[in-house]
């Protein structure tokens, strides 16, 4: 599985900027005016990840084949979404669909290009959207109560639990805290997630700096990270200007020296990747052969039939066990041969939580 992340945030952020760097394609329309993006832009990218070269190399593979992310280019908010304002309806079924948010916010003063409040902000662009996402989850419960009020007369117990999930919401939510920061029992997290609340989603803070900010961040960045200190939430600076000029580059060598140049030592969109990773909790493990080495995203406690499962249906229901290497292991012994011959390879079971890097072979029943 991969993961899909709407990239969100008021118009004129820099939002199409950064997606069409982050897909390399000029597919999303980069204007100076609310609402140029209409419908949705879709674009995967690849998971970069140095153990993939690393483990083709060893594995003598033919090709690699990294995992991937979709990234969903969403049109601008204005205030009054939650009402229809806008494409406020529109804007907000598209974040219903995704798994996590990237919420741009513009760090950066420049003139020629206009911000829709007037002002440059972004502590009060990000309550902008909390409200209307927070506004829109009220109306959303209010309606499923309404809707589950016969069956809580006849004490439907799925209906009563249903119910008591939503009241929750509700009441952090009039409290004016997103759900993704309610505290909840293990039992719980699974029932609540499939609430499809939009503010229980993930949200990763994306600070559009200026290029001399890039490698340290600016005013604008720093007040963004205070805010989110003891939130669950993440926050990531990136320069988009940058990474559009650096999605031009064809050469990884023009790449690196321009890096350099920057004073940046990856790409802000490497580690907009790897902060969405971190931020939705996902593990990669490979699969490698004469043909190719691959990554596989899977979440993090993921089980070997599950993670079976990600390869082919088939994998998981006729699960066996799971033949396991450690990556470090897999490297220092020279491929699965030499791992085999030093006692490296494990035969795991059912229970196996399969762990970031693991190197694995399925045996199934057909």
């Amino acid at each position: 599985m991969g993961f899909k992340t709407g990239i969100v945030g008021l118009p004129n952020v820099g939002k199409s900027t950064l997606f069409n760097a982050l897909t390399r394609t000029a597919k999303a329309q980069a204007a100076n005016f609310p609402f140029c993006t209409i419908d949705p832009n879709v674009g995967e990218v690849s998971v970069p990840d140095t153990r993939l070269n690393a483990l083709a190399e060893t594995g003598k593979s033919q090709k690699i084949i990294p995992a991937r992310m979709t990234f969903v280019d969403i049109a601008g908010l204005v205030k009054g979404a939650s009402k229809g304002e806008g494409l406020g309806n529109q804007f907000l079924a598209n974040i219903r669909e995704c798994d996590a948010i990237a919420h741009v916010l513009r760090c950066f003063d420049n003139d020629d290009v206009t911000h829709v409040e007037g002002r440059i902000d972004p502590i009060d662009d990000i309550e902008i959207i909390e409200t209307e996402l927070m506004l829109a989850d009220l109306e959303n419960i209010n309606k499923r109560l309404k809707s589950l009020e016969r069956k809580l007369k006849s004490f439907d117990k799925e209906a009563v639990e249903q119910a008591d999930l939503l009241n929750l919401a509700k009441k952090s939510l009039e409290a004016g805290i997103p759900t993704r920061e309610i505290e909840l029992e293990n039992e719980k997290k699974k029932p609540f997630k499939l609430l499809q609340l939009l503010t229980s989603k993930p949200i990763l803070f994306v600070c559009n700096v200026d290029e001399s900010s890039a490698a340290t961040g600016n005013q604008y960045s720093k007040l963004v990270e205070k805010m989110t200190q003891n939130s669950k939430t993440s926050i990531t600076v990136i320069s988009a200007a940058i990474e559009e000029e650096i999605s031009q580059l064809v050469e990884n060598e023009e790449m690196d020296l321009f890096l350099k140049e920057m004073g940046l030592n990856e790409a802000g969109l490497d580690r907009l990747i790897k902060a969405g990773y971190d931020l939705l909790d996902l593990h990669t493990y490979f699969t490698v052969g004469p043909k190719e080495t691959r990554a596989w995203t899977i979440g993090k406690d993921t089980l070997a039939p599950q993670a079976a499962g990600v390869i082919h249906s088939d994998f998981e229901k006729g699960f066996i066990r799971a033949e396991t290497i450690n990556y470090e292991d897999f490297l220092e012994h020279n491929g699965e041969g030499g791992a085999r011959e030093a006692g490296k390879v494990r035969s795991e079971g059912k229970n196996y939580s399969v762990k970031d890097g693991d190197v694995m072979n399925f045996l199934f029943n057909t």
